[in-house]
């Protein structure tokens, strides 16, 4: 094998091995990590949106809160939502809402609480595959009558775009990202908390939007990712002994 190794082909082909043998590790390697991480996830989600709801913290803290340690804590507050441009998100569907498993859009409107405070709610879901403003805002209406509501539900945090993520549509007040802020910087609502609220009840008389207790449906496949990738390495160090076998048997018989 020494004497193989030397050989600058033999050399460059080993050296080769090697570096995708340590890719496909390393890959597997940050896939059983990103599953302890899920696990871990999982089991936080779990444990807050079981919780029994708390008061919604006071303005003072709202800098204090990250998404860390508070996504999908439930609260409960009185607020009145606004007379206000409400806006479309849209969804293909949810990973913690069974029953938004298809398109349609989320109704972010604002609210207002007694000390003045803006919070930005995620009033529900409205099915509506072509997005039509018409529809989420027969919908909307109903909710803003000016009379103060006590609103159930869980602090959620903006999204960041993707790479990919479409421009939004100011005509139709449609975005594709849950951003709230830059919503609500779009349609003038003024200075928002800096979380959202996805509304867990009450719901309408005719559930539109529809609002609802959410669920962790979250995916784990990492394990099965992480055996593939240490697959494709045991493969790759097999396929090159298995070369270099060959390669002795040719020298040893000319």
């Amino acid at each position: 094998m020494s004497e193989l190794a030397r050989k600058p082909g033999v050399a460059g082909f080993m050296l080769f091995t090697l570096l995708l043998t340590a890719a496909f590790v390393a890959l597997g390697v940050w896939q059983l990590q990103r599953r302890t991480a899920k696990h871990e996830l999982i089991a936080a989600l779990t444990e807050r949106l079981a919780a029994a709801p708390i008061a919604l913290p006071p303005p003072a803290q709202w800098a204090a809160l990250n998404p860390a340690r508070d996504e999908f804590r439930r609260v409960t507050f009185t607020a009145t939502y606004a007379a206000a441009p409400d806006a479309m998100v849209y969804s293909s569907g949810s990973a913690v809402r069974k029953d938004a498993s298809g398109p349609g859009t989320w109704a972010f409107l604002p609210a207002r609480l007694p000390s003045g405070e803006i919070v930005v709610i995620d009033a529900g879901f409205v099915e509506n595959t072509m997005q039509e403003r018409s529809v989420e805002d027969r919908a909307v209406k109903k909710l803003v009558t000016g009379t103060p509501v006590v609103l159930t539900g869980y602090l959620r945090f903006p999204e960041a775009p993707g790479w990919l993520t479409p421009a939004e549509n100011r005509e139709k007040r449609l975005w594709f990202v849950r951003d709230h802020l830059a919503i609500a910087s779009a349609l003038g609502w003024g200075t928002t908390a800096p979380f959202y609220v996805d509304l867990e009840q009450p719901a309408p008389e005719n559930n539109i939007p529809r609002p609802g207790p959410l669920d962790v449906n979250l995916k784990d496949d990492h394990l099965q990712y992480a055996i593939t990738w240490f697959a494709l390495a045991g493969a790759v160090l097999i396929a090159f002994a298995a070369w270099v076998r060959g390669r002795r048997k040719s020298a040893a018989n000319p």
